[in-house]
């Protein structure tokens, strides 16, 4: 058996806590789509960068050119991209919703 440091929660702590930590997708798409989109942008993006480097590297024969170009090439790079949106708690999820209902209640 573990020992477990300090006091045992009460239900109603334990319930808090849970609301606090616990997190909800309301970005508003498919959170199973989001897993694939995030690594297929990516790719999209690496490929633009390897096409453009090609593209400039392809014309010139001479190495210092070839240099300065692929130097141009990584000024035109992307950033990281978007950046990603954590879920929200399940608290602030669960006090939006009793917010909407009383709007909507007669």
């Amino acid at each position: 058996m573990t020992k477990r440091s300090g006091k045992a929660k009460s239900p109603q702590q334990k319930k808090a806590d849970s609301y606090a930590k616990d997190r909800r997708n309301t970005f508003g798409e498919n959170q199973k789509s989001s897993r694939k989109n995030i690594a297929r942008k990516k790719r999209r993006r690496a490929r633009e960068e390897r096409r453009k480097l090609r593209e400039v590297t392809a014309n010139t024969t001479d190495e210092v050119a070839i240099d300065l170009k692929a130097d141009e090439v990584a000024l035109l790079r992307r950033s990281q991209g978007p950046a990603k949106v954590p879920d929200t708690p399940l608290g602030d999820v669960l006090a939006r919703k009793r917010a909407r209902r009383t709007r909507r209640a007669p």
